[in-house]
């Protein structure tokens, strides 16, 4: 191999294991308590966290906030931002529509029961149109044992 392309592989492969690059990957972002006890996803440029009640044993109507922030933890405003949150846990499935509620907050209230296989997806389309997507799984207990990111 030539010495330019080792240099060029060499740099490559220190940059893929740098912890910059792997500070937002999910597994790291769990393992952080997130401002409002909810769970931390990364979007394009920005951290979404989520908020999901914890403690309905039965499915009811709670709310479901979503926080967007800068990846230094700055608010961003969602006036004039929209979006969609489904929620999935076993066969019962409940969308809800978000609407800007606080600085940079969005708010829906679904019928979920608070249970360990939740899974939210949420879709959010911020003022200047820009729209990014974020998986969470707000009740799962991680590896660190930090569980129930939710309030």
């Amino acid at each position: 191999m030539k010495p330019g392309l080792m240099l060029i592989a060499a740099a490559s492969a220190l940059m893929l294991t740098s912890p910059t690059l792997r500070a937002h990957t999910d597994e790291y972002l769990d393992t952080l308590q997130a401002p409002n006890g909810g769970q931390l996803r990364m979007s394009g440029i920005y951290h979404f966290e989520l908020v999901v009640v914890r403690d309905a044993k039965e499915a009811r109507g709670s709310p479901v906030v979503v926080y967007v922030t800068d990846h230094a933890g700055g608010k961003i405003s969602t006036v004039g931002a929209s979006g969609t949150a489904t929620l999935v846990a076993g066969k019962r499935k409940a969308s809800v529509k978000l609407v800007p509620d606080g600085d940079n907050s969005l708010k829906g209230v679904a019928r979920y029961a608070s249970t360990p296989d939740l899974k939210v997806e949420v879709s959010i389309t911020l003022a200047d149109k820009t729209a990014r997507q974020a998986s969470f799984t707000p009740l799962r207990v991680a590896k660190d044992g930090h569980g129930g990111h939710a309030q």
